[in-house]
C-alpha cells in the first residue's frame, strides 16, 4: 500500500478524502463505479462505525457502504 493511503473505514469523521483505488473483484469495482465511486473522486466521511457501515457524501448524494465494501475502498486525505 502506498504511503498515506488507507481503507475508507479508517477515515476520520468529517474528513474529506480522495478515492485512490478499490481492492476486490470486478463485480465490486463495477458496483462502486455505478454509485459514482471512481478513482480521483472526492468524498466526505459522515459516519463510521467500528465493524459497521460507513456513510459518505459524494457531491450531494449520501451513500452507505457496508463494512466489507468500505474496507476495500482505499483513500488518501485531501
Amino acid at each position: 500500500m502506498h504511503k498515506g493511503v488507507f481503507p475508507l473505514i479508517l477515515a476520520s469523521f468529517n474528513k474529506e478524502v480522495e478515492l485512490v483505488s478499490m481492492r476486490g473483484g470486478r463485480a465490486v469495482q463495477i458496483r462502486l463505479a455505478s454509485m459514482g465511486l471512481n478513482p480521483g473522486v472526492r468524498l466526505k466521511v459522515l459516519q463510521t462505525v467500528k465493524n459497521g457501515p460507513c456513510v459518505i457524501l459524494v457531491g450531494t448524494t449520501r451513500i452507505v457502504l457496508g463494512f466489507g465494501i468500505a474496507s476495500k475502498v482505499l483513500v488518501k486525505v485531501v
